[in-house]
């Protein structure tokens, strides 16, 4: 079994923009998620935001790359996306594209956060 690692030493690795864009949007879900818990997968570049063990406790991700960083939303595609925000070819999740900080602010981004946590909630009352 591979030794866990801290999300600070998984952005270690990645350019400083990407390392500042993570942050940000680390932050953003941290504040919208409440009592969320954090974690870096020990195999792949991703940050989990969970409320619970395993893949069942998953709200959403952030799948970092050397060029950018994608807010990956668990079910996304389940959830309203009235700003065509979502993009991927999966069946089931879907992601939004974070090139700079300021993409965190494009109307529609908080909206499909709080409508994974929403989602979520539901499939787990």
């Amino acid at each position: 079994m591979k030794k866990s690692r801290s999300a600070d030493e998984l952005l270690k690795s990645y350019p400083s923009d990407v390392q500042v864009l993570a942050g940000k949007a680390r932050q953003l879900l941290l504040k919208l998620l409440p009592g969320v818990e954090e974690r870096a997968d020990s195999s792949v570049p991703l940050l989990s935001y969970a409320y619970g063990p395993g893949y069942p406790g998953m709200v959403c991700t952030l799948i970092l790359s050397k060029s950018g960083v994608k807010l990956g939303l668990v079910r996304g595609v389940e959830l309203a996306d009235p700003k065509g925000l979502l993009e991927g070819s999966g069946k089931v999740h879907k992601y939004v594209q974070l090139r700079k900080a300021s993409d965190l602010n494009r109307p529609g981004v908080k909206g499909l956060v709080k409508a994974a946590h929403a989602a979520w909630q539901q499939r787990n009352a």
